[in-house]
């Protein structure tokens, strides 16, 4: 095929101030959106031309007409090829992956004139245009940010201009920041993020006491907050301070925040290249104080984290004392993650020993006793109690009284969950979302278990989804079973705050794990939902009934991880590839280890 076989090629080569300089040195990649197509075999004279390209649209190679102008190297010249045309077949040898994006978006950054890289180092680079909703959400992000001594380290819980009591809304949180982290990091702004992470770690070493007691070193901050004293000669100066827990309600130490932090240090360093932060020597040790204070010995039988109640995002009673999901699946994540930033030296050998085998453990623990199917269900009706043996079925003892009237109806045919809790005698059967979707996202839920969870949240939209997206927790415990396991709590109420409510900010969560399971199409759906009222309403914090349809009687407006939750959800389905920073893949090796250690192992007499 010659050049000037394709339309428009004359005026391509005439035009040459249309296309900027290229770094062919770039090591960047393209962004995919929706109605993205996918092309394969960019035609290069280096060291011969393909003569031909084809393309993948959702999975499938095709010919087909392209949606958009497709701009082709050929002889070291820029081609165009016009959009009716059909699309000839891949010299098989050369196929490159290169992006072109929808209509319309030009134009393209390339040098041509003075390419002389691999083709494979192209990249096509999206200008994609912002809705009216992002472009509100990024000035109201941009608004909640918190500087210390002239630079940005981390953003405020809620920015409500009309709410006069702050309360510890003004302080910047851990958990609450991931969201905000992410979309800087996505938006190509990480200098927050790595101030936010420093910040924090200078804090983690920082003397902590609660009624003469103090918790280990290795702790983070729930959240912190820039104060500014008095200074000598009448000046002022900054300084963080902190809050471990002893100021919070209940007074609870934050289970979650190191993991957070661990996951956030990974996801920088993927997106950014930059891996010299976390090879510092005090991030370094940062993340060994996060490991010897999760792995330290205790008196529990199993691979999960012995938490109180309130420790992680329901930071108020609500029953999850024990071995709640959400902290399991982030426990595991930044194991994960922890093991791929440690240095491997004489300090971290021992550590990196512990993390391989708690990993292989807890995933085969939160498997096989935590999952739960229509099978599984009907082995627990038929569960036999008080077994007193090595190879017992029942192995925690649970009575099938236990199981509630609510679940053998709401439980599909297909598909399933990871249930919220489990210790000797008791399952908690309620479904949490930010555990079953981590689940997702961290490996660990097997790739069968991952879809089953997907599938389980569309057989029960409704339910789950409804209104606005997405319910942190499902069912409600209502009339005397909350006057019980809430002590009567008045904000959660019966489909309220952390009592069913439906939060938002689960939407970049559930993103990344539709995402990572090739369904796409349903966050969509639910970010759809979503922008029919999230800005109308001042991006709340929560919101209240069976289906989310009121704003949450308590809830903060202009709250700032609903609004950066959505921004990270928006850009993760305009560049899928992203989500690597936060997935996690599972180590083969690791489970098949522990199995054949199960296998081989037989119980002996004390």
């Amino acid at each position: 095929m010659s050049p000037g076989s394709f339309p428009g090629a004359e005026a391509a080569l005439s035009s040459p101030s249309r296309f900027k300089t290229w770094n062919p040195g770039s090591q960047s990649h393209g962004r995919v959106c929706r109605g993205s197509i996918i092309v394969s075999g960019l035609a290069l004279s280096h060291p011969r031309r393909s003569d031909s390209i084809r393309f993948l649209r959702r999975g499938k190679w095709r010919r087909s007409p392209l949606k958009s102008r497709l701009y082709i190297l050929a002889e070291n010249r820029v081609f165009t090829q016009d959009g009716a045309n059909p699309v000839p077949d891949l010299d098989q040898q050369r196929q490159h992956q290169v992006y072109v994006p929808a209509a319309g978006i030009l134009p393209l950054n390339l040098d041509v004139e003075n390419f002389k890289g691999n083709s494979s180092d192209l990249t096509f680079k999206e200008a994609r245009k912002e809705s009216p909703f992002e472009q509100e959400a990024w000035r109201l992000l941009r608004a909640s940010i918190v500087q210390y001594q002239g630079c940005p380290v981390g953003t405020i819980a809620a920015n409500d201009p009309t709410d006069a009591s702050a309360l510890n809304y003004d302080q910047v949180f851990i958990r609450d920041f991931v969201p905000s982290g992410i979309a800087f990091l996505l938006k190509g702004e990480p200098a927050i993020v790595r101030n936010f992470l420093l910040c924090t770690l200078r804090l983690q070493s920082w003397e902590k006491t609660v009624d003469f007691y103090s918790p280990g070193q290795g702790l983070m901050p729930a959240s912190f907050k820039v104060q500014s004293v008095a200074a000598e000669e009448d000046t002022c100066e900054e300084i963080l301070d902190p809050d471990f827990g002893e100021a919070a309600i209940g007074r609870v130490a934050p289970v979650d925040s190191g993991l957070w932090w661990i996951i956030l240090l990974r996801a920088y360093g993927k997106s950014t290249g930059d891996l010299s932060l976390q090879e510092r020597m005090d991030v370094q040790t940062g993340i060994r104080m996060i490991l010897k204070l999760c792995l330290s010995d205790g008196f529990d039988m199993f691979p999960t984290l012995l938490v109180t109640d309130g420790s992680c995002m329901i930071d108020r009673r609500m029953g999850i004392h024990g071995h709640p999901l959400e902290i399991q699946a982030l426990f595991y994540s930044a194991l994960q993650c922890a093991k791929e930033m440690l240095i491997p030296d004489e300090k971290s050998h021992q550590l990196l020993t512990a993390v391989n085998s708690r990993l292989s453990a807890l995933s085969f623990h939160i498997r096989e006793y935590y999952w739960l199917d229509i099978a599984k269900l009907n082995e627990i009706y038929r569960y036999k109690t008080e077994e007193y043996s090595h190879d017992a079925v029942n192995k925690f003892n649970i009575y099938p009284e236990q199981i509630p009237d609510w679940l053998a109806d709401w439980m599909p045919d297909h598909g399933g969950y990871f249930i919220g809790n489990l210790q000797p005698a008791h399952m908690d059967f309620r479904f949490f979302s930010l555990g079953n979707l981590w689940a997702i996202v961290s490996s660990l839920a097997t790739p069968q278990q991952s879809s089953g969870i997907l599938d389980l949240i569309q057989d029960r939209w409704k339910h789950l989804v409804g209104s606005m997206p997405l319910k942190i927790c499902f069912p409600a415990f209502e009339n005397e079973e909350w006057r019980i396991i809430t002590g009567g709590d008045p904000k959660n109420t019966a489909w309220s705050y952390h009592n069913g409510g439906s939060w938002p900010t689960l939407i970049w969560q559930f993103t990344l794990a539709c995402i990572k399971m090739g369904r796409s199409e349903v966050a969509y759906e639910a970010l759809e939902i979503m922008e029919r009222r999230i800005s109308r309403d001042r991006w709340p914090e929560y919101y209240d009934s069976r289906t989310g349809k009121f704003i949450g009687k308590q809830s903060r407006l202009f709250q700032t991880w609903s609004i950066a939750g959505y921004l990270v959800a928006k850009q993760l389905l305009a560049n899928p590839e992203a989500a690597t920073y936060l997935t996690c893949e599972e180590d083969p090796g690791l489970l098949d280890a522990f199995s054949c250690r199960i296998s081989s192992k037989q119980p002996k007499k004390a």
